[in-house]
This record gives structure tokens, C-alpha cells and sequence, in this order.
């Protein structure tokens, strides 16, 4: 099987195995797992931030961060499109009894004027308090659009006038970071709060990570035990993240060549309509209208190959390191002969 499903999919390979069966461990809860510490402290000092905390989850990563930013009855700010209003459960209804404010922009990107003409006024007693901005970089649903940091200065500069939070969900930051050339440091000083998932493209089976002050992260500790994502001798699965830290993230830009060498294929097929440029490893892409939906995904069905279908006729690949460069030239060659 050849699976652009997700770049959830990512297996640990053998090296990062054996990384994670010499790890070091002991009872994170008590603050005495040294791989997690250990992990904790690097990807702190990546981003020039104070300090982190290890979850199993990029959700809850996102989900902590909201709940450390807000009181119930208080505004989310984000993009109709942002994967904590749409994929998180209603977890910022759930976890943290706040309203959402969606707003629309480009392929799932906010801009500064949005933003400000959405905030609400802070003596109305009618309006729910804005107090919190949430960007998402890479955005999935956008097909892994980046951000530039000109947008983001311009967001944090009403954000920091207006006294709200700025946080990151930043589950694919490290395609953003190596698409653009952009320093993980460019964002630690622009966030308040930054979630970053290992278990995607960097290929961790579990794991995200939250980072911001000390202060921040010390409420988030409190927040994530009553999550009950406090984990015990987790340093296993740490060790797999300092593994991907050290060797997985310049090997992102494959990826990134496999999804433009599959948009070049389906652009030439005929199927689809002309497709925006591709900046990561996502490929979202939309049928013409004439074309059958069921036999394109029974033809890529046939033929062993897995992926999204996102209803009313749109599409998406996404590619990984479990995907070589000669399963992604198989699929090209199936694209092609769709119109045999």
C-alpha cells in the first residue's frame, strides 16, 4: 500500500528505534525523567524559549495552551479552517468555556486587518472578552500554506496593543521552518505559546510538545495532569523526539518535492483543476467538475494507493518518509493512466 492519508501514518525507523530502547527514564510526573527533561530543555532552547512540556498529543498541546490563556466565558480568535476549531473534539467549548470567532483569509492564513476588526470592544458587556489569537503554520485544510513573518509582526503588534495572547498550534512548523528558511528563534520571540507535533513529519510515534515562559508552562503542568497527560516513564517515547530533532528535519524537503511531483502529475492528467503552488507536503486539490470522483478514488484504490477524499470533489495527499520518491513516482504513473 502506498498511503497519502496523512503524515500521521509515520512508522519509527529502525535508528530511532534503538534511540528509544537506550533511552534513559524515570517518573516525568515527579520531574525526574532525564530524557524528557532532556527533550524538554533542547526544544526550549530551539526556539529561545523558557521552558516546555512534553504530551502525547499535539491536541492537547493546543488544548492546554488555550485553557492556560483563557477564563471561561472569554474569545478564541482563529480561521474558520484551523484544526482547533475543526478537528479538536470542541475541546475550546469543552475544556475551556470559551466562544470561537472563526475568521476567513487565504488558504487558511489569517491577516492583521481581520483580526483587528474582529476584536471585540472590552466595555461592551454584551460581548464575550477577546483574549486570545491562535495561528496555525503550516495550515493543514490551507494545503500546508506557510505564514511569512511580516504577517505574523503585524498580528502580534495588535495582540500585544490589545493585551492578547498569541498562540501557535505549529503541528507542522517544521515543514514551514524548512520550506521557508525560516529560524524556529524567528518564532519563539514572536509567540507567547508555541505547540509542536513530533509524530508527524519527523516520524515520533507519540508525542507534541508545549512551550512558552516559565510561568506559562508551570500552569500548564496543572492543566495537562488534569488532562491526565502526565506520563510516567515516558522518556521512551522523549527519545524518539531528540532523535527527530537531531536527524528528521532537514530531510523534510523530500517530502516537499514528493507533493510537488504529484501535483505535476495530476496537473498533467487532465483530472483536476489548476492547483495552487505547493509550499510542504500537503496536496489538497479539487476534480473538474465533469470528471467521476468514484472512479478516480476506485482507480487509486486499485492500485494500492490510499488517500483523502474531502467530499464534493476535492482531495488530498499527504507526503512522508514512509512514502519513498519511488512509491511517489508509482502514483504518478496510476495519475497517468487515468485516462487510458
Amino acid at each position: 500500500m502506498i498511503d497519502l492519508r496523512s503524515d500521521t501514518f509515520t512508522k519509527p525507523l529502525p535508528a530511532m528505534q534503538k534511540a528509544m530502547w537506550a533511552a534513559e527514564v524515570g517518573d516525568d510526573v515527579f520531574g525526574e525523567d532525564p530524557t524528557i527533561n532532556k527533550l524538554e530543555a533542547k526544544a526550549a532552547e530551539m526556539f529561545g524559549m523558557e521552558a516546555a512540556v512534553f504530551c502525547p498529543s499535539g491536541t492537547m498541546t493546543n488544548q492546554i495552551a488555550i485553557k492556560t490563556h483563557t477564563v471561561p466565558g472569554q474569545e478564541v480568535i482563529c480561521h474558520e479552517y484551523s484544526h482547533v476549531y475543526n478537528y479538536e473534539g470542541g475541546g475550546i467549548a469543552f475544556n475551556s468555556a470559551c466562544q470561537v470567532r472563526p475568521l476567513r483569509g487565504p488558504k487558511g492564513k489569517l491577516e492583521a486587518a481581520e483580526v483587528a476588526a474582529s476584536l471585540q470592544n472590552p466595555l461592551d458587556h454584551h460581548a464575550a472578552t477577546s483574549r486570545l489569537v491562535v495561528l496555525e503554520n503550516t495550515s493543514n485544510k490551507g494545503g500546508g500554506a506557510c505564514y511569512d513573518l511580516e504577517t505574523i509582526d503585524a498580528i502580534r503588534e495588535i495582540t500585544s496593543a490589545k493585551g492578547l495572547g498569541l498562540h501557535l498550534d505549529g503541528a507542522r512548523l517544521w515543514n514551514a521552518l524548512v520550506a521557508t528558511g525560516q529560524k524556529a528563534s524567528d518564532y519563539g520571540r514572536r509567540f507567547d505559546s508555541i505547540s509542536v507535533c513530533l509524530s508527524k513529519g519527523l516520524g515520533c510515534p507519540v508525542g507534541s510538545l508545549l512551550l512558552g515562559s516559565k510561568d506559562f508552562i508551570h500552569e500548564a503542568r496543572f492543566i495537562r495532569k488534569k488532562l491526565g497527560g502526565a506520563m510516567r516513564q515516558a522518556g521512551y517515547l522523549a527519545a524518539a523526539g531528540i532523535y527527530a530533532l537531531d536527524h528528521h528535519i532537514d530531510r523534510l524537503a523530500e517530502d516537499h518535492e514528493k507533493a510537488r511531483r504529484l501535483a505535476q502529475a495530476l496537473e498533467a492528467s487532465g483530472w483536476v483543476e489548476p492547483i495552487e503552488t505547493i509550499e510542504t507536503n500537503i496536496l489538497i486539490f479539487n476534480l473538474k467538475p465533469e470528471k467521476s470522483i468514484e472512479q478516480f478514488n476506485q482507480h487509486l484504490r486499485q492500485a494500492g494507493i490510499l488517500h483523502i477524499d474531502m467530499g464534493q470533489g476535492k482531495q488530498r495527499f499527504v507526503t512522508h518518509h514512509d512514502v519513498s520518491m519511488e512509491m511517489t513516482e508509482r502514483t504518478c504513473a496510476v495519475i497517468a493512466d487515468l485516462n487510458k
